[in-house]
């Protein structure tokens, strides 16, 4: 497969994601149909559907704080790093374009100039673009947000803790999104996925969005959940490691003795060929 169909995978996997998360704001926000509850089951359901997509082939990371923390802590390659951060930028540029285009009119009608009333659609604001939080309490909320992903993510991800038997981890990772969405949403939207946030914004900006790198107080916002994300993952990560990681039984192989282990019989296994 190499690393172009890995990077083809978290391409599309980003892309589900996208697809479903940006949508459900502009029917929220433009639309008035639905509420909080419903992005944040749609966000969740898009990562759930989005880990199912490129699960089998990268492991879904479609978030470059995950894939940032898994070269840190889990021995992902770094030379994968960079190309797996820019599938998933392309994926979420791509999935914000289609949703752009099919809520044209709508989008239209609700915002005609095409202001931070519906910049939310596709990108995250300090407090939503309405309640008062600065953009370094935006930045505060983002590390801890992303480190409370991480931290649960590493646990939902490690064979020697109660992992998610068969394939359910996909369904268990999406309720973990929905219920940050519920907790954590006020302020900063919570982006906690520099590729879900940078893609929609560079999108939504090539589209007629000429406030998009900045925040309501017209403050370079863009960075934020760039930055945020990607230092409160590694924390996360750490945290886990640290806390509860270190105290965890070693897998059954590596305590099994070497005196115990049997080389294969080469008869083993040929019964009916």
């Amino acid at each position: 497969m190499g690393l172009a169909g890995e990077m083809l995978a978290e391409f599309a996997g980003t892309m589900v994601l996208i697809l479903f998360g940006t949508a459900v704001v502009a029917q929220v926000s433009a639309a008035m149909i639905g509420d909080h509850d419903s992005i944040a089951w749609a966000w969740g359901i898009g990562v759930t559907l989005g880990v199912y997509v490129a699960g089998r082939t990268t492991g879904a990371h479609i978030n470059p704080a995950v894939t940032l923390s898994f070269a840190v802590f889990r021995e992902f390659p770094w030379r994968k790093v960079l190309p797996y951060m820019l599938a998933q930028t392309a994926g979420a540029f791509i999935a914000a374009l289609i949703v752009r285009w099919n809520f044209t009119e709508v989008l239209a009608k609700a915002d005609p100039g095409h202001t931070f009333k519906t910049q939310g659609v596709f990108s995250t604001l300090p407090g939503n673009g309405t309640l008062p939080v600065s953009m370094w309490g935006g930045l505060r909320d983002q590390i801890i947000g992303t480190a409370i992903l991480m931290f649960v993510l590493f646990a939902l991800s490690d064979s020697r803790n109660m992992a998610p038997e068969s394939n359910l981890g996909p369904v268990v990772i999406g309720l973990l999104i929905v219920a940050i969405g519920m907790a954590w949403g006020t302020d900063a939207g919570y982006a906690i996925n520099p590729a879900r946030d940078f893609g929609p914004r560079l999108a939504q900006y090539l589209t007629g969005y000429r406030t998009a790198w900045r925040d309501q107080y017209g403050d370079f916002y863009f960075w934020v959940p760039i930055v945020g994300p990607l230092v409160g993952g590694v924390v996360g990560a750490a945290l886990y490691r640290a806390l509860v990681g270190r105290f965890l039984p070693a897998p059954a192989s590596e305590l099994e003795p070497t005196s115990a282990r049997r080389d294969p019989d080469p008869a083993d296994g040929q019964e009916g060929r």
